[in-house]
């Protein structure tokens, strides 16, 4: 209705300056000037007025609502108006709207069709660099010099980079790939300090696992493993040299808790407080990020988005040379998968 009002402004701005300006005219140009006339025209074009405000409030209220509206549910209904309105105005927007649309739908299918094939190209190139990786892997452990070493230090982190990659890629599809089941947490954990353990090694870093065996938890096997990997590495890389522990705990505790915890500790450098907020920003390394070349950022990112897709829950805690604090929260009860893709 006030879109309505809005929008006759001019035409009532004009119509007031119409009912002063005649009435002045005849009483200037007649002599015999009666009132009586002049009140009945001016109340003859007022009625004229209003029948013609109240149909074209009755033929485009519908369309004035749709305007009007604060939010949108993305329901059209095929048209912006309801099916009595029959002014040309509303039918000449819905078909500019319409038009739109598939204007829109046909750029939006093509755009998935290119991203499609994007990810298709990603996960197959990161498997034929996966191949060469591996025989140069074996190459270099039969070198036993300083140089077969460090050759392997830097194919590490190559194949990291391609499973980075890869994973950040799956995401996209990530409602196709996964499956909520009971998992044995002790394993899975011990998995990821196992694929990690030539960085251990290479930095020194001791790691102690503090996980009750029998202890389960609702999650996706491979994602979690992922996302343990990716804790771990930033852990031992943060670590700020050889001698540190990194402490793989859970803890499960009692109702009406309802979650699992899983705490990853570090003995490192810490991060500082101003960038504690930041740190699962995409591309965001924070000033101890900026002293190691080595980070890209995207590590805390991609555990933060698994989590959400997942239904976990991850926070973090540190402090300045006293080390830091991953905490990952699982619920005692798996959240349906209709639920969780759109967390």
């Amino acid at each position: 209705m006030k879109l309505f009002w809005k929008e006759h402004i001019p035409l009532l701005s004009f119509y007031a300056l119409q009912a002063f300006l005649i009435p002045l005219l005849y009483a200037l140009l007649d002599v015999h000037f009666q009132i009586r006339l002049v009140l009945y025209g001016l109340l003859l074009s007022f009625s004229v007025l209003v029948v013609y405000l109240a149909f074209r409030y009755l033929t485009h209220r519908s369309f004035y609502n749709r305007l009007s509206a604060e939010d949108f549910d993305g329901d059209w209904n095929g048209a912006l108006f309801r099916e009595s309105d029959t002014a040309p105005l509303p039918e000449a927007m819905d078909r500019l709207l319409l038009l739109q649309e598939k204007h829109y739908r046909d750029e939006l299918t093509a755009e998935r069709s290119r991203m499609e094939l994007h990810l298709a190209f990603v996960h197959r190139w990161v498997h034929q660099m996966k191949t060469p990786v591996s025989v140069l892997q074996l190459t270099a452990r039969e070198m036993d010099d300083d140089t077969g070493d460090s050759i392997q230090e830097e194919l590490d982190r190559l194949k990291k980079g391609l499973e980075m990659v890869l994973y950040t890629a799956r995401l996209e599809r990530f409602e196709q790939d996964f499956a909520i089941r009971p998992v044995p947490l002790l394993r899975t954990a011990a998995q990821a300090v196992k694929e990690n353990r030539s960085l251990f090694i290479r930095k020194g870093i001791q790691a102690n696992l503090i996980i009750d065996p029998e202890l389960q938890v609702y999650s996706d096997e491979k994602w979690l493993l992922f996302l343990l990997g990716q804790i771990l590495t930033n852990a031992v890389n943060y670590s700020g040299g050889p001698g540190k522990t990194v402490t793989i705990g859970a803890r499960n505790p009692a109702e009406p808790d309802g979650f699992t915890e899983l705490t990853v500790r570090d003995e490192g450098i810490g991060i500082a407080k101003e960038d504690l907020r930041r740190v699962f920003s995409p591309s965001y390394t924070g000033e101890r990020g900026r002293e190691y070349t080595e980070s890209t950022g995207m590590g805390l990112y991609l555990v933060k988005e698994i989590c959400n897709r997942l239904g976990h829950e991850v926070s973090i805690a540190s402090e300045l040379g006293a080390g830091t604090t991953v905490t990952l929260r699982f619920p005692h009860s798996p959240i349906p998968a209709d639920n969780l893709t759109k967390l």
